[in-house]
């Protein structure tokens, strides 16, 4: 039986995605029962505060991404496209060193393709890559703003089918096919580039 005390803690969302990534940091994964307990509320208590665990995933997955983003951004050097390209390549480097992101997406990979290539993650990080392109650009006003969002969605998109190839066709991950391809997206948005077709 139950403690009954845990049933009537009250645990605020932000304190049990906090406890999730310590978790996920140390395991590569996130066990709701072990989260309910160390949170000392019941499993009832942590859905109804989380609401699923691919909710609570989704945003431990983001605060670990966004935290790479952001140190990536600060050690930018250069601008333009290759501040873009500089501020990708140490976030994929970073996040495909990080062992248990590769623990997560070796035992859950099912999880790991819906929540990084279709879910919240995935959102967040083309609002992200969104950011990063204004503000790489915004001195020589690069890419015009009306196409930004397409162009940060594309790109998000290379940059996936690179760092989750396995995931999504079992291929060995072309990082310098990526940002070949990447480049080529960036350069040929930019104001003033001649049309593809």
């Amino acid at each position: 039986m139950g403690d009954p005390r845990a049933s009537r803690r009250v645990v605020a969302r932000g304190h049990a995605v906090h406890r999730a990534r310590r978790m996920f940091l140390r395991h590569g994964t996130v066990d709701m029962d072990a989260l309910a307990r160390d949170l000392a509320v019941s499993r009832a208590t942590l859905y109804r505060v989380v609401g699923s665990r691919d909710a609570l995933l989704t945003d431990v997955l983001w605060e670990l991404a966004d935290h790479l983003l952001d140190r990536a951004r600060r050690l930018r050097t250069r601008e333009g496209v290759d501040g873009v390209l500089e501020i990708t390549r140490y976030f994929v480097g970073a996040l495909r060193g990080s062992a248990p992101f590769a623990d997560f997406l070796r035992a859950e990979p099912e999880t790991a393709r819906r929540l990084l290539t279709g879910g919240g993650v995935h959102h967040r990080a083309v609002l992200a890559q969104r950011g990063i392109l204004l503000e790489a650009g915004e001195r020589q006003c690069l890419w015009p703003r009306s196409g930004i969002d397409d162009l940060a969605y594309l790109y998000v998109r290379i940059v996936e089918s690179a760092l989750y190839a396995e995931l999504l066709s079992s291929r060995r991950p072309d990082l310098a096919l990526a940002e070949r391809t990447a480049r080529a997206v960036l350069q040929q948005t930019r104001r003033g580039a001649p049309d593809l077709i």
